[in-house]
């Protein structure tokens, strides 16, 4: 006979005599003014099982005097009033509260409990203890993800290590009240000698904070670039480019680009600062060419291939739009043994969705067409929205499944606008230092998929 999970749930808290002094209810009794965010009769379970995003059409009332502001620890409350977890609270965005920690959870570590500085120290801990797991950093790369977000349980708080440099990025109104302890925690770890902050303007003005709300408690270092490594090739990175300067969630996918490279004409569509080409061209790719629209950009690539001494003859970069260059290449016959797509973020907002996956399909159908027929094509999308949808490589729910939404809306319909057939040989998402909570797919926003043109 089957036991279900929430019976199992509830003889464990109640056949556990050590737990059972110790409920949030309990806890929160020595912590004055702590507010409770009644949910709705049938949106418990959601949360119970991991969601850590209470949205505001969840929330049934709010007990408390006064009411609670941004950034305050609150209790979340079934219909009974009975404590399922706590968060942290925000008056104004869509997610009201943001869960820290459940009940069955504060149970058994009651030192966390409603206590976020104590629940960051640990989380941020397990965080470097899970990269150094993963062999991160390495003698061949400094160049990683030590706090991803929900993946990690620290909803809003991006940390990404360059070497000695650590670049936190903020995108929720209690990573700004926190800054300076996390910045304390970060700042601990042996080989960080630099920190950068880098909120996140348009998000954090969606959780009600304009920039002058944004507190300089420590200031940022006034570094431009920074060197690191990656998979032995060395790259010059702009610290005011994109995110956080570098996309450290494609490694393991350059890392293969390298082991399919060798004797190969390469072309890199949106290459950014050469990350993919590079990757080819020091694995012995016959000829690489690099497009992106971003003339800084292309400054560093530049940069790059002197970096690593390669020969500029057979590694080169353009200022074109990928379009335009796509669409050239086509009429001209022009084909490559190895094309790789990877577009910026198209689809931002559900709201310009429909316009994105157009434009996907259309690069796609280019990309099909300059391939050579045989030849391979690695196709990419880091576009949330496109996830969200459905529409897009579910990384968890859908990894083995070849008919699957992308393949059916985006790689489908492209091949059949080129003209061409596709297999499927490899599909992935970001590398193993960007981890996914799977009751939070939203954050597996990283599609990769590598297909046969014919």
């Amino acid at each position: 006979m089957q036991i279900s999970a929430r019976l199992l749930r509830t003889l464990s808290l109640h056949s556990s005599p050590a737990t059972a002094t110790t409920t949030l209810q309990e806890i929160a009794t020595n912590h004055k003014g702590v507010a409770k965010v009644v949910l709705k009769k049938g949106k418990t379970q959601l949360f119970r099982d991991g969601s850590p995003m209470v949205y505001s059409g969840a929330v049934d009332r709010i007990i408390g005097k006064p009411p609670p502001k941004t950034g305050d620890i609150v209790l979340v409350a079934d219909g009974t009033e009975t404590p399922i977890g706590w968060g942290l609270y925000n008056s104004v965005s869509m997610f009201c509260v943001r869960l820290m920690q459940l009940e069955e959870e504060a149970a058994r570590d009651p030192s966390c409990a409603l206590d976020m500085g104590k629940l960051l120290e640990t989380r941020i801990d397990a965080a470097i203890d899970l990269r150094k797991n993963l062999g991160l950093p390495s003698t061949h790369t400094n160049a990683y993800r030590l706090v991803n977000s929900e993946g990690d349980r620290l909803s809003g708080l991006i940390v990404d290590v360059f070497g000695d440099l650590a670049v936190i990025a903020s995108s929720a109104a209690w990573v700004e009240k926190y800054r300076q302890e996390i910045e304390s925690y970060i700042s601990r770890i042996n080989e960080i000698n630099h920190i950068k902050w880098k909120p996140s303007s348009d998000i954090l003005k969606e959780e009600g904070l304009e920039l002058t709300d944004l507190r300089d408690s420590l200031p940022s270092p006034s570094l431009e670039k920074v060197k690191v490594m990656e998979n032995g090739i060395l790259y010059t990175i702009s610290l005011e480019g994109q995110k956080t300067g570098f996309y450290a969630d494609q490694r393991e996918n350059r890392r293969f680009i390298s082991s399919i490279s060798e004797g190969q004409n390469v072309l890199d569509v949106c290459c950014y600062s050469g990350g993919f080409a590079l990757s080819a061209a020091v694995s012995g790719a016959t000829n690489v060419i690099g497009i992106d629209s971003s003339l800084p950009a292309l400054e560093l690539a530049k940069e790059n291939v002197l970096l690593n001494n390669l020969d500029p003859g057979r590694i080169s970069f353009l200022r074109e739009d990928a379009t335009e260059f796509m669409k050239g290449a086509a009429s001209r016959h022009e084909a490559w043994d190895l094309v790789i797509l990877d577009p910026p973020k198209l689809a931002p907002r559900r709201k310009v969705l429909q316009s994105a996956a157009g434009m996907y399909r259309n690069l796609n159908s280019l990309a099909m067409q300059v391939t050579k027929r045989g030849g391979l094509l690695m196709t990419c999308s880091c576009s949330g929205a496109m996830t969200q949808s459905g529409m897009f490589l579910r990384t968890i729910q859908a990894r083995t499944s070849a008919h699957n939404h992308f393949l059916q809306h985006f790689v489908q319909g492209a091949a059949s606008m080129a003209g061409r057939r596709v297999t499927v040989l490899r599909q992935a998402g970001a590398a193993c230092d960007h981890p996914i909570d799977p009751s939070y797919p939203e954050g597996a926003y990283l599609s990769n998929i590598l297909l046969r043109v014919l």
